[in-house]
Parts: C-alpha cells; structure tokens; sequence
C-alpha cells in the first residue's frame, strides 16, 4: 500500500489540519462543492464516507422552499444523518424568500446555509440570481443578510470573480459581503461567468482575496485531481479547497487530499461504490426514476476501466435499473473488458 502524498506544503495549514466556519467546526479543510442536479444527500454522503470534511448541497430554489414546493421540500432537503456538517446551498433574487428558505434549511437540520452568487447558466442568470447578482451588489448583501436573519446559522457565499473579462466585481462583493453582511466564509471560483469552467483560474487574485478578509477563503474552480488541488491551495494561499468535477466518479480525491494511505481504486471497489450509487439512487427516487438519473453517473466510473464501446453504451442509453445491474455485474466480472 503506497503512502498518500503530503497533504500541503509551505506555511499554510495541512488539508488535515480542523478549522471553524462562523463557529461550525469542520474536520479538515477538503469540502465537497455544490454540484447543480447532482449533490443530493447520498453523493454528499459518499463525499463524507471517503474523507470530506463539509459537503455543500445542490442548488436549491428559495422560491421552491418559501412557496412549499412538495418535490423540493421532499427530495433536495433530505439529509442523512451522518452527512453532519452539512451545508445547504439556495439560490434567489427575493430577500422575502431568502429568509424564509434559510429558516426552512435550518428547521430541516442544515448547519450552515450557503447562497449560490456564481452560477453561470442562463437560464439562472435571467432570473436575476447566481452570478447576475454581482450587478446588484445591494441586492446581494440584501440577500445574504435575509440568509443570516432566517436560519440564525452562520452564511457562506459561493461567488465568482466577475461577470466578463477583466471585471473584479465578484472580488469587491465578496469583500463586502463579509465586512458589511456579516457572512461567515467565501467559496471564490477565480474565473469569470463568461468563462464557464475554461481557462486557468486566477489563483493570483484569490490570494488577495484572502488576505482582504479575515473569515474563510474556500478556493475552487479547476481542481480537477488531488495534485491540481494541493496546487489551487498553495497558489490562493486559501484556507481550505472544494471539490467539483475531481470528485465525479471518484470519491477516492478525499482520501488522497486528507492523507488517507491507499491504492489506486481497483476494478471491484470501482464497481462496488458505482453499485452502492445505484442503490442509494433507487432508494432516493425509486426504480423508474433512479433508472434515468444514473445515466450520467455511469461515464465517471467507466472512464477509469476499460470497458468495450458495446457495453459502455448500451448501459449509458439504458432507462432500466435490472439491465444496468446486468451490466455492471458483467462489467465487474471481466466479461464486458476491452482485450
């Protein structure tokens, strides 16, 4: 069994090392980011299972909350209880519902609610919510004091840098968010909304974001690997990093980040942890339900085998939850392997 690398170097604290957000104490300092339509209970828990120290929920509307949305109550609010901390993330444009949303997270067993001001997507965005909120600073700081006053629990805020090139207006709203509202850590993903998830992001500028405020910086954007997020961590000088694409189909990253010994996962652990998804899946939507929803889970797991072209399709375009077993037992045998 090798030894997993170093966590960190330098003077900054290892990734093992416990911190506090706004008094919640976390473990270590390697998170597991909000995942839109996919970070429900048991992707947060299988996080948790593998080493993360905080997992942040899936989007989830304050509309839907405030107005008791039956889907949204039921399913994006449901929290295991070993997921503690966890951390629900809401997103809006209506302080009325921001409060009553956050007191309803809280109610529901959050321990800390985050408020989404870096999603990128249009159809977010023109409701005047995610990132468009860094063009009404106001409005922001409004939001995240609705946050604060409603759940009574400490609020983070997952911001982007700014809107297009060489604009800084999500670094000047983060300053204020802390400063004037009183939130309690920033998720900063150091790339504009333009970019999307391309280009490098600017551990530069997230370095002088966290010498500009004395809560928690939380870095993110492009750590797509453990090494790629040893690097985010130096380069940003953060105080802990998040996990997003690192972490689809390999939960192993937190093992790796917080000084686990292991082995690269093999074949049988792959196949064990896509089938403990499965499970969890059916048990979360039920069989009709789950049976589609995989669908995007299984490339992240077969990616790391080789699996025929056959095979990999045929279980990427199946609705049906007994047939994808089908496969995967195949799979996990050996008889669906590229020779």
């Amino acid at each position: 069994m090798a030894e997993a690398a170093a966590p960190t170097t330098g003077s900054q604290p290892p990734l093992t090392e416990p911190f506090e957000i706004g008094g919640v104490g976390i473990s270590n300092r390697v998170l597991l980011a909000p995942l839109a339509s996919i970070g429900n209970w048991f992707v947060r828990l299988q996080a948790k299972r593998y080493g993360a120290g905080l997992a942040v929920s899936e989007m989830v509307s304050s509309f839907g909350l405030h107005y008791g949305n039956e889907k949204t109550m039921r399913e994006l609010l449901r929290i295991h209880p070993d997921e503690h901390p966890v951390s629900i993330q809401l997103f809006g444009q209506s302080p009325e519902a921001m409060e009553s949303g956050a007191r309803i997270a809280a109610d529901a067993g959050a321990d800390l609610i985050d408020i989404n001001m870096g999603c990128p997507v249009p159809k977010v965005r023109k409701t005047g919510a995610g990132a468009e909120l860094l063009s009404d600073p106001e409005l922001a700081l409004d939001l995240a004091r609705a946050a604060r006053e409603g759940s009574g629990l400490p609020v983070t805020v997952k911001i982007r840098s700014g809107l297009m090139p060489g604009d800084r207006s999500g670094f000047d709203l983060a300053i204020r968010l802390v400063e004037e509202a009183g939130v309690a850590g920033i998720g900063f993903h150091p790339r504009v909304a333009k970019q999307g998830h391309k280009g490098r992001p600017d551990y530069e500028m997230a370095r002088e974001l966290t010498g500009a405020i004395d809560v928690p910086m939380i870095i993110s954007g492009g750590l797509s690997s453990a090494e790629a997020a040893r690097i985010a961590y130096e380069e940003s000088n953060a105080d802990a990093v998040m996990i997003a694409r690192g972490s689809f189909g390999y939960p192993w990253v937190f093992a790796e980040l917080t000084g686990q010994e292991i082995d690269p996962p093999s074949r049988e652990a792959i196949m064990d942890e896509l089938a403990w998804v499965m499970d969890r899946a059916e048990e979360h939507l039920g069989e009709v339900r789950a049976g589609r929803y995989l669908r995007k889970f299984y490339p992240w797991y077969l990616d790391q085998l080789d699996v025929s072209k056959v095979v990999r399709n045929e279980l990427c375009q199946t609705a049906g939850l007994d047939r994808a077993r089908e496969i995967v037992t195949g799979i996990r045998n050996g008889e669906a392997v590229i020779a």
